[in-house]
């Protein structure tokens, strides 16, 4: 039976698409193609988390806080490689981070607010360990 298999693209409006587009590949790095977006070869995630990395598809209860400060009603979570790398980096940029970087046993995490307020979860995940 037709199932869904991932997520093929996140798609939003913003108001200066070159001033958003130039912060997300100053602030995070991102690689911007020739079509003015970024993509993400799953290979690459893979290659480096094996058991780790996978896309959350998770609906939120209206009026959740886990959004805020952002007033949109979506957040992007972004995949990353290197934690402390990444907070050097947004320090280095002078990037506010929303409350203070967490460390679950899933993953390490990091909140920022990108240029047109939504709200962007970092994570870097964390390989499960092997079943005993």
């Amino acid at each position: 039976m037709a199932k869904v298999i991932g997520v093929g693209g996140v798609f939003f409006h913003c108001a200066d698409v070159e001033a958003t587009r130039a912060w997300y590949k100053r602030v995070l790095g991102l690689e911007i193609d020739e079509y003015g977006g970024s993509s993400f070869v799953h290979a690459d995630s893979v290659a480096q988390f094996p058991q780790g990395a996978r896309t959350i598809w998770a609906p939120f209860k209206s009026g959740s806080d886990y959004f805020k400060p952002s007033n949109a009603d979506f957040m992007i979570n972004l995949m990353i490689d290197d934690f402390e790398g990444m907070l050097e980096r947004l320090k280095a940029e002078g990037v506010t981070m929303e409350g203070e970087p967490m460390i679950e046993s899933y993953g390490k995490f990091a909140w920022v607010m990108d240029p047109d307020g939504r709200k962007i979860e970092l994570w870097q995940p964390v390989e499960p360990n092997p079943a005993a």
